[in-house]
């Protein structure tokens, strides 16, 4: 049985395909993330924050929306707004 690695989270991946589905992490049972291409239509909700912006596609700019933005996840030892 797969078991999270220490101080990791949980991920589910579609028994067909294999593509991630949504991922937790106990330290922050607040949140759970939700990957996009699971939705047939709009589910309502909306981002908060915009993670791991270091890796951004340089040909995809980010929009500007004024939510707080991250390099790394917003969980990380001393992360910080950007």
């Amino acid at each position: 049985m797969w078991r999270p690695p220490e101080g990791g989270g949980e991920k589910w991946f579609c028994g067909d395909c294999g593509s991630a589905i949504f991922g937790s992490n106990p330290s922050h049972p607040e949140s759970v993330g939700i990957r996009m291409g699971t939705f047939d239509d709009d589910p309502g909700a909306r981002p908060t924050v915009r993670q791991f912006v270091a890796y951004a596609a340089v040909w995809e700019p980010l929009p500007d929306d004024g939510l707080p933005r991250f390099a790394e996840s917003r969980h990380a030892g001393g992360a910080r707004s950007i």
